[in-house]
């Protein structure tokens, strides 16, 4: 009774409405769910993340951009209460060509969860509220998204406004939109105050790269001061980091013309280098102070180390050490392929998705979802019927066909098999190995109380088939049990619907007297989700017809099989030990010592 119990509950959760949070204003007219997941069939996360910039790749893929502002300036995203207002940014919006990429600030991802976040859309009346500088922490104290013009000195996201002192390279696309590629001059970053660093101070570095060419030293950031340096880059393609002349080599090498995600993290005594979000090296130093130029993709002055050959996107810099599972998580979901960020369906105000079929099941009332749901209840459990008889006779077939192929083997021993218990085990499934059996046991029955077993009556070969016949009428029962709830999922489905139709119908008909006016677009509504339990019914009816008429014609398939067996084993135990045979025998030998069916 629990377990059924248990199942209405689950499919109860299936079919009822979704009782989703209050809409978040009645403005915006439609939402989009967006998971944020660390579970292990997500990113498999398993340290809490914090607050993270999420990115948002939208594409006709998983988005129809109907309804949104050309912009996107009327999108805005909101916690899982409904409540909530989530700051971000768009990066770029093109409802023409269907792309998108916003920057959505999620205040706490935990490890190993799964959490909800709503895109809500659909006004055209809305404001632009994108804003970098509040979507990123302020601990970011540089973040250049390289999505400006050739030309033209990369723009800080952040607060501080860390723009870059020079304009070099080419825009190009990237991993995240736009990106820069490096000509053999560095990007130069000001020596402002919220890019100092005091010795031993903390420190990240984050930045997706593609490197182009893997020869010689090239340096992806430097930055000096008197006989302070620090040092970025790839020696041959295999990246390092090196402090005040210590370097430690990162054990993976960067695979040209591909884009892979490079991050460095100082705190205290320890610096440690990522690739694509994994240790790759570590050093046993503290930052030094700078309070100088920083130098992207070549050195400030010329010596031996070469200029970056490739190009650069998503460049970071954080005055705190970055947690290893944050940068994990750029690395994974930063990506063309993120398993962090799942899109859901897209919903009218209705709470069920777009079009006729939300307006339809908007319109059910509560007694015909307490229809719809004894009805989903029979559906799953006439589907885990027929699911689970029609792999039990593929196994007794296929069993049965086995011990065919053996029996065929016996000839006049007929205990051959009875004490394998290596056959025993795998014709375990086999009606026909138990009539077998059943025969067996009642010749040696006879033989241990004394009979002769060379020589067997006609009423005994009787009472053999008695007891075989019993076995095969058990095996019937046992194939057609549970088969009469097929029939009434057949019989009682559509009944059962025609009581939620006549329900629904009834109460539309009532809601329009107590009304008092007659209006089709009033009662249609109402009408049309009255059928829908009706329909339901007929959905449970249909598969189980067809399933009960399926299993119905493999049962009789078993049991004729079982029905010949009986009549094969009865005939060739007649004429190997039946009376008449064994009296001719005795008349010609003499009489000998009574002995057992050779086995």
């Amino acid at each position: 009774m629990q377990r059924l119990f248990l199942s209405l509950l689950i499919c109860l959760g299936f079919v009822l409405p979704a009782t989703a949070q209050a809409w978040w204003q009645d403005d915006w007219h439609y939402r989009k769910q967006i998971a944020v997941d660390t579970t292990p069939q997500g990113a498999a996360i398993n340290q809490a993340l914090g607050r993270t910039a999420l990115l948002v790749r939208l594409h006709t893929g998983n988005f129809t951009f109907d309804g949104v502002k050309e912009d996107g300036g009327d999108l805005r995203f909101v916690a899982a209460d409904d409540k909530t207002v989530l700051n971000h940014q768009i990066e770029s919006f093109d409802a023409l060509m269907g792309m998108a990429l916003i920057w959505v600030d999620v205040p706490n991802v935990e490890g190993g969860q799964r959490q909800d976040i709503w895109m809500y859309y659909g006004n055209q009346k809305a404001p632009a509220t994108g804003n970098g500088q509040l979507t990123f922490d302020p601990n970011y104290t540089a973040l250049y998204h390289f999505d400006g013009a050739t030309g033209t000195p990369a723009k800080d996201t952040t607060a501080y406004g860390n723009t870059a002192q020079s304009a070099t390279g080419a825009a190009i696309d990237g991993v995240v939109g736009r990106a820069l590629q490096f000509s053999g001059q560095p990007l130069l970053l000001p020596a402002s105050p919220s890019l100092q660093h005091n010795a031993g101070s903390a420190f990240t570095f984050s930045a997706w790269l593609r490197l182009d060419q893997a020869s010689g030293e090239q340096l992806i950031l430097a930055r000096r001061e008197g006989a302070n340096s620090l040092l970025i880059g790839a020696n041959q393609g295999v990246p390092f980091v090196e402090i005040d002349g210590q370097r430690a080599v990162a054990t993976q090498a960067l695979n040209p013309g591909q884009w892979q995600h490079v991050a460095l993290t100082a705190e205290g005594a320890k610096v440690t280098l990522y690739i694509n979000g994994r240790e790759g090296a570590t050093l046993a130093q503290a930052m030094p102070a700078f309070n100088s130029v920083m130098a992207i993709g070549a050195d400030l002055h010329e010596g031996s180390f070469q200029p970056f050959v490739g190009a650069i996107d998503e460049l970071r810099l954080s005055k705190v050490a970055r947690p290893a599972a944050l940068l994990l998580a750029d690395a994974t979901s930063q990506g063309a392929e993120s398993k962090l960020v799942a899109y859901g369906v897209d919903e009218e105000q209705s709470g069920f998705g777009f079009g006729s079929l939300g307006f339809l099941l908007n319109a059910v009332p509560i007694d015909a979802w307490v229809i719809i749901a004894v009805l989903v209840l029979m559906m799953f459990q006439s589907w885990i019927i027929m699911l689970r008889k029609n792999r039990s006779l593929s196994r007794v077939s296929a069993a049965n066909e086995d011990f065919r192929v053996q029996f065929a083997k016996v000839g006049t021993r007929l205990e051959m098999f009875a004490d394998d218990a290596q056959l025993a085990q795998r014709l375990q499934h086999s009606s026909l190995w138990r009539l077998y059996l059943v025969a067996v046991k009642e010749i040696r029955t006879r033989r241990e109380q004394g009979a002769d077993t060379s020589s067997v009556s006609a009423a005994t070969i009787e009472a053999i088939r008695c007891s075989m016949d019993g076995v095969r009428t058990r095996e019937n029962q046992q194939l057609s049990s549970k088969l009469s709830t097929l029939s009434n999922a057949i019989a009682g489905g559509p009944y059962i619907g025609l009581l939620g139709t006549v329900l629904g119908i009834m109460v539309v008909f009532l809601g329009t007297a107590m009304a008092g006016d007659v209006n089709i677009n009033a009662i249609a509504p109402g009408m049309a989700a009255a059928l829908l339990a009706t329909a339901m019914g007929l959905f449970v009816a249909i598969p189980a017809l067809f399933g009960y008429n399926r299993l119905i014609t493999r049962n009789k398939e078993v049991s004729a099989d079982m029905r010949v067996f009986v009549d094969e084993f009865i005939t060739r135990l007649a004429e190997m030990h039946g009376v008449s045979q064994f009296s001719e025998a005795s008349h010609q030998r003499g009489h000998h010592a009574n002995h057992s069916v050779p086995a």
